[in-house]
């Protein structure tokens, strides 16, 4: 860590987290040093202009803060491999986003004297600028063990979010959470716009904006307060 509190921060892994995260870590202080090729270039040069490219070892090697952003099938044996070239620093914090980790994924990486960390920011990235904005109206589930917990929370409000403690044996239960709001929306949005289309609607997404937008806002209304939700309270008042 350098003088100031502040990080040299490494990211594996350029889908679109790693770029979002690595960005709002800078613009809170931290120090890009790094980070893995992607599939798209001109994409994260645009969010993180004339940040190196490396490989996964030697930003490993330069940073005081790897942050992990791969999809969740790769994670695993990412950190396992790493482990077994012997990359991991002693007291290097290691942090992923995967919803559905704890922190025992990064056992290999903890074993070679690295600290774990996992905080994942809950909304859906773009990959753009424009996730930084969602971030800072967001929430975060921090996981990590008790003496590095008040590390986690405080990179999670660095990125911009509220940081909500999540508990490693209840990750399964929050990422099925997360998947089912996400790929619910998506899929019935979907459905209503093919039907709409039917029926002669144009635009359908236009035409769904605010009839969606406003049912998502009783019906979080609803889950914040505990009481049932009423389905026709949005259409028919």
């Amino acid at each position: 860590m350098t003088r100031d509190g502040r990080l040299g921060v490494g990211v594996i892994g350029a889908g679109r987290v790693g770029p979002v995260i690595a960005a709002a870590l800078a613009g809170a202080g931290h120090a890009l040093v790094g980070i893995t090729a992607g599939s798209d270039a001109e994409r994260v040069e645009a969010i993180l202009p004339d940040v190196p490219t490396l490989d996964a070892p030697e930003v490993i090697r330069r940073s005081e803060l790897v942050v992990l952003a791969v999809p969740h099938d790769e994670l695993e044996a990412l950190v396992a491999g790493l482990a077994a070239v012997g990359a991991w620093q002693p007291g290097q914090l290691v942090l992923h986003t995967d919803p559905a980790f704890g922190t025992g994924v990064l056992a290999p990486a903890v074993a070679q004297g690295s600290i774990p960390l996992a905080v994942h920011p809950a909304i859906v990235f773009t990959g753009t600028s424009m996730d930084l904005r969602a971030l800072s109206t967001g929430y975060a589930a921090v996981t990590a063990p008790g003496p590095v917990l008040p590390i986690a929370q405080a990179l999670a409000v660095e990125l911009g979010c509220e940081p909500v403690v999540v508990a490693e044996e209840d990750r399964p239960a929050y990422a099925e959470a997360v998947g089912a709001a996400t790929e619910f929306s998506r899929s019935i949005v979907r459905q209503s716009a093919a039907l709409l289309r039917e029926a002669g609607v144009p635009n359908p997404g236009a035409f769904l904006s605010g009839l969606v937008h406003t049912t998502i806002d009783h019906a979080l209304a609803d889950a914040g307060s505990g009481g049932p939700a009423d389905p026709t309270a949005t259409i028919n008042g």
